[in-house]
Parts: structure tokens; C-alpha cells; sequence
């Protein structure tokens, strides 16, 4: 148990129970602060802490930065689709792998702009693009992925890429096209990283992510659960993300959703509490982070999504498809919207305090 716990247990032997949720709120209160120096063993009796305990902690950090009836939708498009080098043992995309995925080429910049503006129309407010590629190279396919981040951007969106890794000098080019934000997953610990990947080093990903913070452009790095890591593989992936010099903007939780063709097509998918877990520790170590529910939500019901909304989750991806693998369609996500209550944040929103209290 948590130094919190014990003296909440105090607290309610001394006042009496009638004041119970107050002091409880107090003292997370208290706790919620920006932190990037968070031990593996502090991030551990998080984690391991009792799921009702650890998800009203995460829900009322979660309160005090974040409107809680807002969520970020996203739209995920693969504007470039297989053909990737890499050997990640869970990707459909991978030439390693017969997972019966067509190879094709750069979408074309009128394809992309229609897509952009449907997604608008259906509430999304950031707009990512997604290629196969191991790194960004200097070439006629870069210069068309500028462009489209010029157009994107233009409709008034957050937008975002996922292209791989990049130099520095690239991630300045897409700043001043305007890219509002870059995703680079982790994945995984650096301790299995190597059970997953053997193409590019766990560093690679790291210097990627900090060539985008020179850049000025916003960070959106998280990972994915159900992998074959252990516990403690998921609390050194966090620890690594919450001790960065600024946490990422956004945080993606991803359950790996198996293809079949690939080396993990055989992994067991992950349970809701393994979810809200990730969630809430994530919450309450990087509480002004967007925390993403992402790869996997398409096998949630509706009830489980709320329990993720609930311990802090306050992104989602939207649309049919996450990449090549199955995503709630927009109709579907509207109808859970309104049946909880949630409604889309504006784009370019910042978190910031709210003094919403516990009664």
C-alpha cells in the first residue's frame, strides 16, 4: 500500500467516515503534480494498488487537469500501406511476414484531403497519417507527405504523422509545414524490446522522439500491452515515458489485436483490467497527458470503454480502420458519446487545472 492509502486509514479513523471522500480528494489533490523523476518502485505500487482504489486516484487526478466529459477523436489514415523492412513481430505490414496484406503505393494528395475533410465532418479534431516506412528519406515522397500536412492543417486540424524515424532536419520540415505532433512508440520496455524488434534499437526510438521535441512539435509515444511482456515490462515503459524531460502530449495504450501470418498471431488478447491499469497508472504519473485508448477498442463493449473513460482515458482513434486492423466506425463511437455524456475536445486544446470537486 501507498503512503496515500495509509494515511487516508487515518484520516477516516480520526474524522469519522461522513468526511471519508473528502479527505480522500485532498490528499490526490495534493499528490496530482508534474513529475520526470517517478522510480520503477514507485510507479510499481501504483500499479499493483487495488483497481478500485488505483482507478477513483487516476479518475480524480484526471479531474483536476482534464474536462472529463471531453474526449480527442482522431483519425488514423495509412496514407502509404506495407512493404515496411522491419521485423516487428506484431505488425501486418511487415515483408517478413504472409499476413495477405497488398502492398501499396503513397496515396494521392486529393485521396488524403477527402479523408481528412470526412473526418471532420465526423467529429475528429486531429488527423495522423501513417506510413510504412523505416525512416523518412529525402526524397519526392517526403515532399508529397509536406504537402499534405500543409493541406490537412489548413482545415483547421491538429495534424500528426507517424512516418518512422527522422533526423532532426526532417522534423523541422514537417514543423514548418505544419505538423502539430509526432508519434513514435516506445512499444515496449527496453528490457523485452529486443523479444520484439531487431531492426532499429530502442535509442533509435528515443533520439527520434527527441529530434521532434528540437523541432517544437508535440509528442505522442505510448506502447502496447500484450505482447508476451511481463508487469514489470509495462512499469519500465511507463517509468521511461514519465521521466522524460517533458512528458509525451499524448500517451496511445494500445492491446495488441494478433494478425494472423505474424510471429504473435498466437498472443492471447488482454483483459479490460489490464487496460485500466495501464490507464490509470499512466493518469497519475503524466496527469496532463492525453491518455489514448487506441488498438484493440474494436473488441470493447461499450461498458469497458467506460471504465477506461472513467480511470482517465481521454483520446480515442476514430473511423473503421486503425492502419489495417478493424476500428468502431464513427456512427458507433457517436452512440456511445451520447450515451455517456462525452463530447469531442476542440483541436489545439491544452490541458490545463479544473477545480471539479468529489462529493
Amino acid at each position: 500500500m501507498g503512503a496515500g492509502t495509509e494515511q487516508a486509514r487515518k484520516l477516516i479513523s480520526d474524522a469519522g467516515a461522513s468526511r471519508v471522500f473528502y479527505f480522500i480528494k485532498e490528499i490526490i489533490m495534493s499528490q496530482a503534480e508534474i513529475r520526470n523523476d517517478w522510480t520503477k518502485t514507485e510507479i510499481s505500487e501504483i500499479f499493483h494498488s487495488p483497481i478500485m482504489e488505483l482507478a477513483f486516484r487516476a479518475a480524480s487526478v484526471h479531474r483536476k487537469f482534464h474536462n472529463p466529459n471531453e474526449v480527442q477523436v482522431c483519425t488514423l489514415l495509412s496514407v502509404k500501406t506495407g512493404g515496411c523492412s522491419e521485423d516487428c513481430k506484431y505488425c501486418s505490414q511487415s515483408v517478413r511476414y504472409d499476413t495477405g496484406l497488398k502492398v501499396e503505393r503513397l496515396l494521392e494528395h486529393e485521396q488524403v484531403m477527402e479523408k481528412a475533410n470526412m473526418a471532420k465532418e465526423n467529429g475528429s479534431t486531429r488527423f495522423c497519417m501513417g506510413s510504412a516506412w523505416r525512416n523518412i528519406r529525402d526524397n519526392r515522397d517526403f515532399d508529397r507527405v509536406l504537402e499534405m500536412v500543409k493541406g490537412v492543417n489548413a482545415m483547421g486540424m491538429e495534424v500528426c504523422c507517424t512516418l518512422g524515424m527522422l533526423t532532426e532536419e526532417q522534423a523541422q520540415k514537417l514543423r514548418d509545414a505544419g505538423l502539430f505532433a509526432y508519434n513514435h512508440n516506445l512499444d515496449t520496455s527496453r528490457e523485452y524490446y529486443e523479444e520484439v524488434i531487431t531492426t532499429r534499437s530502442y535509442d533509435d526510438r528515443l533520439e527520434t522522439i527527441d529530434n521532434v521535441r528540437k523541432a517544437g512539435i508535440a509528442v505522442c509515444s505510448g506502447g502496447i500491452i500484450g505482447l508476451g511482456e511481463s508487469e514489470d515490462d509495462r512499469i519500465s515503459m511507463l517509468w521511461t515515458l514519465s521521466n522524460m524531460e517533458k512528458h509525451p502530449e499524448s500517451v496511445p495504450v494500445n492491446a495488441l489485436v494478433p494478425v494472423e501470418g505474424t510471429p504473435m498471431e498466437g498472443n492471447k488478447r488482454v483483459s479490460v483490467w489490464d487496460m485500466i491499469r495501464m490507464i490509470s497508472t499512466a493518469r497519475i504519473i503524466m496527469p496532463q497527458s492525453n491518455i489514448r485508448l487506441s488498438a484493440g477498442r474494436n473488441e470493447m463493449p461499450t461498458s469497458e470503454q467506460a471504465l477506461c473513460f472513467m480511470a482517465g482515458a481521454n483520446s480515442i482513434f476514430a473511423g473503421d480502420k486503425l492502419l489495417t486492423t478493424p476500428n468502431p466506425n464513427f456512427s458507433n463511437d457517436q452512440e456511445m458519446f451520447d450515451l455517456l455524456g462525452l463530447e469531442p475536445k476542440e483541436a489545439f486544446k491544452e490541458a490545463k487545472h479544473y477545480d471539479v470537486s468529489v462529493s
